[in-house]
């Protein structure tokens, strides 16, 4: 079975027959991991496609690479290193092997560190305020998490997200932050990142200019590798907390870059995040194909862009501590497997990664659930939902899930009106349903690891480097060469290295600035 035979697969009949044909369907296809229930009944599937599909995977070698990532191999060709994020949420004991090397004691010799610290802080009355600096991985994962565990976070303590290099974003934090009571917790693994540094300058010289030199000490800490820059910088190595080249920015939430994270939730809830992590890693792991709810998903997933020729992904969380998620899932998926070069260095010859987007219902559904409906574009989409809210008006959630339920049920059997064709609703329009009972750390560690596993084995099938990014490169290395020539004199200007229009931008923006 090969990538090109799923076009040959005959399409199943419309949701409306395979339901009316098949009265198990609904029991039968749904997957379990850990506190997640899966419904993936209401997709283009039947039984003949779904065998062809588990038999891709297998043909594709999705077994032998998931072992060989669980082993500490060196998956990640590209940059020769192997791919170790389950290893930030293994428990003390376990063992990862990378190059020989048993990993978990230094991982959980780190959180031990960053334990102290955020019981620390969560202890001093006079921190209110903690401000993460960072971008990409180092800001999308605390940021969305932040914001989906906002039940469980300390009374006191808020925290704030800069990433974008546009003074903009850190204005509007600093505006509402006082200096005496403000953590900054800077998040880079070299200390390098430009966006990055040139927000934590802008925050120390505020910081410096109300308390003085001696203040960066106390105020300021660090997520990086590079002890000689962030001493230079003026923080304390004490307060430095590392992570490994084996952990891809993407999927390191739940290393020391959750350090605002643990602050605001306490490292007994992190430790419940990381295992909820772990509860999905170990399904991935031991399931076998046909039950595995991340090769099921993720098989959906590859018959709906190589089979049907489905472009895009929506992901819609009916619970608004998820408004992030789908920016988050972005980035995994579009950054992960948004490739068109084989691990091999060949071109690819098939479509590879989803535009994956998104918004919380119920709000979506009036503003772009119009095109999902009625369409021509088809768009299958994940729909995520819980049992019990945080807060306590019962009705509101009662009409939130209500609302999940219908857009399943309309998206897939549609309403006939042949009188009335602005009305009409064809249906047959895929979706998951994604259910637990409530929003923990616990349930958002396995929502997380579900969707990297996700990624894993499409990159897997379609035969990238799920776990480099080289796509982010040629933009930052031409803003570092146009940055002089718009800001210095007339010998800064490098005309015979840029296009026309290039040069006109950069001679307008020279005029106007």
């Amino acid at each position: 079975m090969d990538l090109a035979d799923l076009a040959d697969l005959a399409p199943p009949a419309h949701l409306r027959e395979l339901f009316a044909t098949d009265p198990q369907r609904a029991e039968r296809y749904v997957a379990h991991a850990g506190d997640l229930r899966i419904d993936f009944s209401k997709h283009r599937i039947d039984d003949g496609v779904l065998d062809a599909l588990v038999e891709l995977a297998r043909d594709r070698g999705v077994e032998a690479r998931r072992d060989a990532m669980f082993a500490g191999e060196r998956i990640n060709v590209a940059e020769d290193r192997a791919v170790g994020h389950v290893a930030l949420r293994m428990p003390s004991g376990s063992e990862f092997r990378i190059d020989g090397d048993d990993v978990v004691p230094d991982v959980h010799d780190v959180l031990d560190r960053m334990g102290a610290f955020a019981d620390r802080v969560r202890a001093d009355d006079r921190i209110t305020h903690v401000v993460n600096i960072g971008i990409g991985g180092s800001d999308l994962g605390p940021a969305m998490a932040y914001e989906a565990l906002q039940a469980f976070r300390h009374p006191r303590i808020r925290c704030s997200f800069v990433s974008n290099v546009d003074g903009a974003d850190i204005a509007g934090v600093l505006a509402d932050a006082d200096p005496a009571s403000t953590l900054f917790v800077v998040a880079s693994k070299t200390f390098g990142t430009i966006e990055t540094l040139t927000n934590a300058r802008t925050a120390r010289a505020w910081l410096v200019d109300a308390l003085g030199d001696a203040a960066v000490a106390e105020h300021f800490v660090a997520v990086s590798t590079n002890a000689e820059r962030v001493a230079e910088f003026g923080i304390d190595t004490v307060n430095m907390f590392g992570f490994w080249d084996w952990v891809g920015g993407r999927y390191s939430v739940d290393s020391a870059i959750g350090l605002a994270l643990m602050i605001a939730i306490g490292p007994a809830a992190f430790r419940e995040f990381l295992d909820g992590f772990h509860q999905v890693d170990e399904h991935f792991r031991t399931a076998p194909l046909p039950e595995n709810a991340p090769v099921l998903l993720a098989l959906l997933g590859v018959w709906y862009t190589n089979g049907l020729g489905f472009a895009t992904k929506a992901v819609l969380p009916y619970a608004q501590e998820l408004a992030r998620f789908p920016a988050y899932l972005q980035q995994l998926d579009m950054e992960s497997n948004g490739k068109s070069v084989r691990l091999d260095g060949s071109r690819v010859d098939h479509d590879t990664g989803p535009i994956v987007w998104g918004e919380p219902g119920t709000n979506g559904q009036h503003a772009f659930y119009q095109l999902i409906h009625q369409g021509t574009h088809v768009v299958p989409v994940d729909l995520i939902g819980f049992a019990k809210a945080h807060h306590p008006y019962q009705q509101h959630h009662d009409l939130l899930i209500a609302n999940l339920i219908a857009q399943s049920e309309a998206l897939a059997f549609g309403r006939r009106n042949e009188d009335e064709p602005h009305r009409n609703f064809d249906g047959d329009r895929p979706n998951t349903v994604i259910l637990a009972e409530q929003l923990t750390p616990s349930v958002l560690g396995q929502l997380i690891a579900l969707y990297e596993h996700i990624v894993h084995v499409q990159g897997t099938i379609w035969g990238v480097n799920s776990y480099d990014q080289w796509g982010v490169e040629l933009g930052k290395e031409l803003a570092n060469q146009v940055t002089p020539e718009l800001t210095g004199g007339v010998d800064a200007l490098r005309p015979d290295a840029h296009d026309a229009s290039t040069n006109a931008l950069i001679g307008w923006y020279r005029a106007h600035r």
